[in-house]
């Protein structure tokens, strides 16, 4: 009962654990429209969040983002700039962290202040203009998103399936997923895998969360009891949503995404390994302003990262940290 009043207010943030909220996971509630009422109301914020943002965004990239659910920019960086650009990241040596899901590790490096001096492209490229007004679009928000170097390897931990495989939605509202990729991903290295146009809530998905939201949280897998649905062919064409589609690209492309949409990390045939500028951005869905936000600050925004690190490793015992420091390293430095 101490905590219902904690509950209550979770409601009207981006809370989407029916496991740690009784009331987000409550059946009763559920049926009678409490998660499909979120889920509507967060939809109908962002895109009056977004028209306000949309004309700023270069057309041919709103138009595909619109319709796709994610933009795809090849050359993003001017192509006789780039090789430069990637050997100065895939060089850059900085403290790292990584975490390992089932067969796969990921280490990330955080892009702070001492990485944006040290390598001045990288600042001119995540302050471009076009780049900046797109995250802000895809986002719903005038918000910085935390960037990192990301390298995932595939293939180097166990004989556990990676969850990340699997096609889900990352929570039930618009959030900003990002990549640059720095070298070549081929169909069968891991790409990046999304479902076009499932980012709409179509009556066919209302549906489907409406069903989502009523078992008992306790009964369904533990991922997407925590509020990141795991979607299966059936649930897909019921939704009359095409069949996921893997993204064979270039280095030097540009990937952004609505992670509302249902996506994955597709699957690797072999070992290797997959490095990336990866960034995010997710804000309280239910917020109708487009800024305020004063963790983009500039000064604040680029140590985000580290003191978000510094902080789960302070309260570790109370909501775990998955990211173990691995000391100084290269983005490409050999997997322990």
């Amino acid at each position: 009962m101490l905590l219902t009043p904690l509950w209550a207010v979770q409601l009207l943030t981006g809370a989407k654990s029916f496991l740690d909220n009784p009331l987000i996971g409550s059946r009763r509630l559920n049926a009678r429209g409490l998660h499909v009422g979120r889920v509507k109301l967060a939809a109908a914020l962002c895109a009056w969040r977004r028209r306000r943002l949309a004309h700023k965004v270069r057309p041919e990239w709103r138009e595909a983002f619109d319709r796709d659910g994610f933009v795809a920019i090849p050359d993003i960086v001017p192509p006789a700039e780039f090789p430069a650009l990637r050997a100065a990241l895939l060089t850059y040596r900085a403290p790292a962290r990584e975490m390992r899901q089932g067969d796969a590790v990921t280490r990330r490096m955080a892009i702070d202040p001492a990485m944006l001096a040290a390598i001045p492209a990288l600042r001119t490229l995540l302050e471009r203009p076009d780049v900046v007004a797109l995250f802000h679009y895809v986002a719903g928000f005038r918000t910085t998103p935390l960037h990192y170097i990301q390298t995932i390897a595939s293939h180097v931990a166990s004989n556990e399936a990676d969850p990340q495989e699997a096609i889900h939605a990352d929570s039930f509202h618009s959030s900003l997923k990002a990549w640059l990729f720095l070298n070549p991903v081929a169909q069968d290295e891991g790409p990046f895998t999304f479902v076009r146009g499932s980012h709409r809530f179509t009556p066919e998905r209302l549906a489907w969360e409406h069903r989502r939201s009523l078992p008992d949280p306790r009964t369904i897998d533990r991922l997407s009891a925590r509020g990141s649905p795991r979607v299966t062919d059936h649930d897909r064409e019921g939704m009359n949503l095409p069949a996921p589609e893997g993204l064979a690209v270039p280095g030097n492309t540009l990937v952004v995404a609505d992670t509302v949409g249902f996506h994955a990390r597709g699957a690797s045939v072999r070992p290797g390994e997959r490095v990336e500028i990866w960034s995010y951005a997710r804000r309280n869905p239910f917020l109708p302003w487009l800024g305020g936000d004063l963790l983009s600050l500039p000064g604040i925004a680029e140590r985000r990262v580290n003191w978000l690190w510094a902080l789960r490793d302070r309260l570790e015992k109370r909501i775990g940290q998955p990211w173990r420091p691995v000391g100084v390293r290269t983005p490409t430095d050999r997997q322990d």
